[in-house]
This record gives C-alpha cells, sequence and structure tokens, in this order.
C-alpha cells in the first residue's frame, strides 16, 4: 500500500475554526501523528485513528523530527490516509519543509491542508486588524528562536521595518525581545499585546508599551502565547494595558451584546 500523508493545521486552538478539509480528513484518518498543543476535542474528530503525539511544547521534550519522518514514511506504506496534525498552520514553524523533503525524496504522495495560524486568532481576540488603511501595509511573523542554540541574531533587524509584527514562540523571552527590539531601532513606547490561549475560552490580552513587555508577560500562565508589536497592537480605541478578552462566542456575551448595540468591545 501507498498512501498519502496530510500536513494539517489545527488551528489556533478551537476545534471550530479547522476547515472543513481538515474535519473530513480526520474523520478518515488511520493514524493521526499529532503535536502536544492539540486540544483533546480536536483529536476526538479522528474518531477512528491511532493517535501518536510527536510535538512538544516549547522547551519541552519531543520527538526527534528525523523520527517523526521515519514514523511517517512507515505510517504511509501501511495506511491509506496518514495526518500530520500541526498547530495553527503547517506552513508557518511547522518544520513542514523537512516532512515534505523527506517524505517526496521516497516517493510518498504529501498534500498540505492549511490552517487559522495564531497570529491571525490573536488579532481577531484583540479586533485588531494587522494591517490598516494607510497605517499598516506590512505584516512580520517571526521568531526570535532557531535551531541549534535557539536563537536568532537578526530577526530585530527585520522586524524593526515591519508595520505590524507577531511574534511566535517568544513569550518566554519578553525581556530579551524588547531589549533588542528597541536597540534595532523600535521606539520604547511601541504598543505590544500578549495573547494567550486564542480562539479558547480562557483567552487573555494583555496590552502595554514595547519597554513594559516583561511586566506584560509576567502574569502569563503556560497557555501558547504570540506577541504582537507595532500597528497590530493598537487598539481602534482605547482600551486598558491588561484586559481579558471578552468571548465572542456565544450570542449572550458582552462583545456579541455590545456589537448588536454598536459599541466598541474596549474600554477606557
Amino acid at each position: 500500500m501507498s498512501g498519502t500523508v496530510y500536513l494539517v493545521g489545527a488551528g489556533p486552538g478551537a476545534p471550530d475554526l479547522l476547515t472543513v478539509r481538515a474535519a473530513r480528513l480526520l474523520a478518515q484518518a488511520d493514524i493521526v501523528f499529532h503535536d502536544a498543543l492539540v486540544p483533546p476535542a480536536t483529536l476526538a474528530l479522528a474518531a477512528r485513528a491511532r493517535l501518536v503525539p510527536v510535538g512538544g511544547r516549547c522547551g519541552a521534550h519531543a520527538s526527534a523530527q528525523r523520527f517523526v519522518h521515519r514514523r511517517l514514511a512507515e505510517a504511509a506504506r501501511r495506511h491509506a490516509v496518514v495526518v500530520r496534525l500541526k498547530g495553527g498552520d503547517p506552513m508557518l514553524f511547522g518544520r513542514a519543509a523537512e516532512e515534505i523533503e523527506y517524505l517526496v525524496g521516497r516517493g510518498i504522495r504529501v498534500e498540505v491542508v492549511p490552517g487559522v495560524t495564531a497570529a491571525l486568532a490573536a488579532a481577531a481576540e484583540l479586533a485588531a486588524p494587522l494591517t490598516r488603511r494607510n497605517r499598516a501595509r506590512s505584516v512580520l511573523f517571526v521568531t526570535p528562536r532557531c535551531a541549534g542554540d535557539g536563537r536568532s541574531d537578526d530577526w530585530a533587524a527585520a522586524a524593526s521595518l515591519a508595520d505590524s509584527v507577531a511574534i511566535y514562540m517568544g513569550a518566554g523571552e519578553a525581556a530579551r525581545i524588547a531589549r533588542e527590539l528597541i536597540a534595532a531601532g523600535r521606539p520604547a513606547e511601541t504598543p505590544v499585546a500578549i495573547v494567550e490561549n486564542a480562539s479558547l475560552a480562557g483567552a487573555r490580552c494583555l496590552r502595554g508599551t514595547l519597554v513594559a513587555l516583561p511586566q506584560l508577560a509576567a502574569p502569563l500562565q503556560g497557555g501558547p502565547a504570540l506577541i504582537l508589536v507595532g500597528e497590530a497592537a493598537r487598539p481602534a480605541v482605547c482600551s486598558p494595558i491588561i484586559e481579558p478578552c471578552p468571548s465572542a462566542r456565544s450570542s449572550s456575551s458582552p462583545t456579541a451584546q455590545a456589537i448588536r448595540a454598536g459599541q466598541s468591545r474596549f474600554a477606557c
């Protein structure tokens, strides 16, 4: 048998943000290799599949990538539908290039199913667009981490040039991020926001300025967090420094009521 490996984006967390194609493939899957951050409710959609955890949280143990490659190839020789389920979008900080290269090099068919990446979910929680007419025409997705020693020396220079910056895998290095961005030319008073558990019921939004980023990150509770810098963190109207993200997932939520009333979700 020669099956297909599907690199599927699980989105930011909420199962109802999966694409229709992703949900269909999970239902059809024989085996699912999934990241640690994929919630149980999403995994439950793969009712007939064997579930294999392979991706670790940032700083935590994860299966070696070469081991993941071999397991995917072996599974494709035994099963028709093999799903590699990745948080967010598989083509963004998901090591998809390595997996595609390994599998295609061994004659295994690969298909990619996009997912909602964390930056889009964070912007939705804040109701703060990543782009704005005449104000924000460039968006950068970046991480201060890289393979090897886990650091990248050139990320801050790139981040200093974009109107809106979404920083992945950086909440644990808030002090270094603030220091290096300011050294690269970002004003200390640049607006920033941290969104933890974007799209989930326990989402939290913390707002402030770049120089105060370490203090903003201090109360984080270990959930997946994304940092927004620049125009992406600037609210349409004023908001508190630290605020919970109002839930838009219920018609009776404060957000839904405010939208119906034509009011802003943010309070001064």
